[in-house]
């Protein structure tokens, strides 16, 4: 990811987390929208993480990263006109690879409860459910029920 692609990236996921949170009613709540907006926006300029883009035609159209622990893949977000592409499956995929050459034996990822399409994703590629309860998401100032998830390796 170059700086040219922050701004891109900053809308890719915001295009994506809105798309994703009509089943939470707390995302609509105008408070949290512009919180989640500032977030995404801000993301791509202090990631200090492992981060990789997906491009179509020079585009970005998804991404992904590792940010706070190096087992875990804590983002992935797709632009919600290429949803269901196989680019999301892609980024996970590639993020696995990373995670068990870097010597680990699972690999984890958390997502909100009601994000089924993402935890459809995650079980694809190998993942499975192992934890589920209330979280408080700092960035939005909300609690949210999560489902953590792990793919274990060999």
């Amino acid at each position: 990811m170059t700086v040219a692609d922050h701004p891109m990236v900053g809308e890719v996921g915001f295009a994506a987390w809105k798309s994703g949170s009509t089943e939470e009613a707390a995302f609509s709540q105008d408070h949290v929208v512009e919180r989640a907006r500032v977030a995404f926006l801000d993301y791509a300029a202090t990631a200090k993480g492992d981060v990789a883009v997906a491009e179509l035609e020079g585009r970005i159209v998804g991404w992904g990263a590792r940010e706070y622990e190096p087992d875990c893949i804590s983002d992935i977000w797709i632009d919600p006109a290429h949803q269901g592409g196989g680019i999301g499956f892609a980024l996970v995929s590639y993020f696995i690879e990373r995670i068990a050459a870097d010597g680990f034996r699972a690999a984890k990822i958390d997502t909100r409860a009601t994000n089924t399409r993402a935890i459809r994703l995650y079980e694809r590629a190998g993942f499975s459910i192992v934890r589920r309860g209330q979280t408080f998401d700092q960035e939005l100032g909300i609690s949210l029920e999560q489902v953590h998830l792990e793919k274990h390796f060999g």
